[in-house]
């Protein structure tokens, strides 16, 4: 085992509850040659019958492997992998959702030096077909469920089914007659390329991240620290395989940290389902995004004895009311944090530190933060910045093949993401920086206006976007997806203007309100880019649609104080 990435790995467990210690005195190892599945998860799994990997299904049945059995599961697919042509430096699609053949296939990759694309089956056909051209594919792993979408486009690539016999496809089941042991051909440098990741692709064609056989399974130290894992724990991590987030938190973090990645598998997302299963196979520590959050506080808590010790969200800032709900119902502290694709975590409130609602924690281990504006000035409310002037081995290599304007500076990786300094030394997420908008001169953060939103028991899940205005350029307009049994009427859109204008300043309050769905990426991120869009033509057409309200409509039933501020 690496000496240097375990002592790493041992401070953080040991002063996962001294933040401002392990902050002050971490190091990112010094790496060389380096491979994560050969040099680390190998020799901490030989003869370790612990739990590594647990996934239950919709049929009642589990399914659970040590650590000794996927070492010596995954070096038996590297040797198959090698034996039908696959090469150092090849790229692979892994084309599936949470099967045991993911995991397997990840160290099999890693072990053989191969370059692993994860993709989700949730992406368009038009996507899939992008990451075989762009991603250059060399072998293509799928189930035979969703075999036929890659018959046609995928030409030349070596071809895995992972479920079953399918003609023209190689079959799984084989790696089973290969040797339980690999032997590396030459040394993996700590700098080699190990993942590729699609970004969602919101604005544009989609980016090419790059991450080093360091950059995810060392800087995920972070992430690891983040959550609180120790040696043991079952954690469950709520996320589709082919996004980043699956890889930072049911593969890298708790395997880091010996921990047994949980997994619930599910046709349809179901809360209830879900808490039952949490509660009945005791998961000490759960990662989920705010929407799942917000799902699961729409239930009756008090019905579940949860075994809870850590609960993390990413992805889009909590509201306060919903920190309490879980801290009241099941005595946990539900806790913020900060990443990219082309990072680790970054950003995070951490066990043992005051958790302050709305803010998404301190720079983790590792990490140094600056807030700068377009000059690289420092700034009270800025552009969060990673200082890579000294080692931080956790930013992404790059974005390969790809004329994106480079993020990163002799000092500085710039995330595009804006922040502002709280009163404490945290950080309050602002927005993306193509999310703020200005309204009357005054500039708005999208997210504070939501979250005030989503304290309103009607409103489910909210997006902030600018409605062009003739006078004030631009007014703030909410579309709201509805709670369940809510119906969009006129009374409640001024229900949530009042409770709007209740919390907020002038400047900030909704204008315009729309009920409807609201569009998402692969991933489940809100498409703002795509309300913006819609709704700058609407407005250049003058049309509105059956559920949109504006002040105007209301003119006649709000307080004198309040309407003397229309235009």
């Amino acid at each position: 085992m690496s000496n240097d990435f375990k002592q790493a790995r041992d401070f953080l467990i040991l002063h996962r509850a001294d933040y401002d210690y392990a902050t002050r005195e971490f190091k990112w190892p010094e790496l060389g040659n380096f491979n994560w599945a050969l040099d680390y998860f190998d020799p901490m799994a030989e003869g370790n019958n612990n739990l590594a990997l647990w996934i239950t299904g919709n049929e009642g049945k589990d399914e659970k492997y040590t650590f000794a059995e996927l070492s010596a599961r995954s070096s038996q697919v590297a040797n198959y992998l090698r034996r039908l042509g696959l090469k150092r430096g090849d790229h692979v699609l892994l084309y599936m959702g949470n099967e045991t053949a993911l995991w397997e296939l990840m160290l099999g990759c890693m072990k053989l030096g191969a370059v692993i694309i994860p993709t989700s089956p949730l992406v368009s056909l038009d996507d899939l077909q992008d990451r075989l051209i762009r991603g250059e594919v060399k072998l293509i792993a799928t189930t035979s469920k969703e075999a036929g979408k890659l018959d046609i486009q995928s030409p030349g690539a070596i071809k895995l089914v992972i479920d079953g016999k399918l003609e023209g496809w190689q079959d799984y089941s084989e790696a089973t007659r290969e040797n339980a042991e690999f032997k590396a051909e030459g040394e993996t440098k700590a700098t080699d390329p190990l993942l590729l990741y699609f970004t969602s692709g919101t604005t544009a064609k989609p980016k090419i991240v790059e991450h080093s056989h360091q950059s995810y399974p060392v800087g995920h130290l972070s992430t690891m620290y983040w959550i609180g894992l120790r040696p043991g724990d079952v954690h469950m991590n709520v996320s589709s395989p082919g996004w980043a987030k699956h890889a930072w938190s049911s593969f890298f973090a708790p395997w880091n940290a010996e921990a047994t990645v949980f997994i619930h598998r599910h046709d349809r997302f179901d809360a209830k389902i879900m808490m039952e299963v949490m509660e009945k196979n005791r998961v000490t520590s759960i990662c989920a995004p705010p929407t799942v959050w917000r799902m699961l506080a729409a239930e009756d808590l008090g019905k579940y004895q949860m075994n809870l010790r850590e609960a993390v969200s990413a992805g889009e800032p909590l509201d306060a009311e919903i920190i309490r709900t879980f801290q009241n119902a099941w005595k946990v502290t539900l806790r913020d944090g900060y990443g990219q694709t082309e990072t680790t975590a970054q950003i995070g409130n951490c066990p043992g530190q005051e958790v302050h609602p709305g803010t998404m924690g301190r720079p983790l281990p590792g990490y140094k933060i600056a807030l700068l504006d377009r000059d690289n000035n420092p700034a009270d409310e800025g552009e969060i910045c990673i200082d890579i002037s000294g080692r931080n081995i956790a930013v992404m290599t790059g974005y390969r093949n790809s004329d994106v304007a480079n993020t990163t500076t002799a000092s500085y990786y710039r995330t595009g993401d804006m922040a502002a300094k709280g009163e404490h030394g945290d950080f309050v997420f602002v927005g993306r920086g193509d999310d703020v908008f200005k309204s009357s001169d005054y500039r708005i953060s999208p997210f504070e206006i939501e979250n005030v939103l989503l304290e309103h028991p009607a409103v489910r899940e909210v997006a902030v976007i600018p409605s062009p205005h003739v006078l004030r350029q631009n007014v703030p307009k909410a579309v709201i997806f509805l709670a369940k049994g809510m119906e969009p009427t006129r009374e409640l859109a001024l229900q949530i203007m009042n409770h709007s204008r209740s919390r907020l300043a002038p400047f900030k309050r909704i204008r315009r309100l729309e009920f409807g769905d609201l569009p998402k990426t692969a991933s489940g991120k809100i498409r703002r880019v795509e309300l913006r869009v819609r709704e700058q033509k609407r407005i250049a057409a003058n049309e509105k649609s059956q559920y949109e309200f504006w002040e105007e409509d209301f003119k006649a039933v709000l307080p004198e104080s309040w309407s003397q501020d229309l235009p």
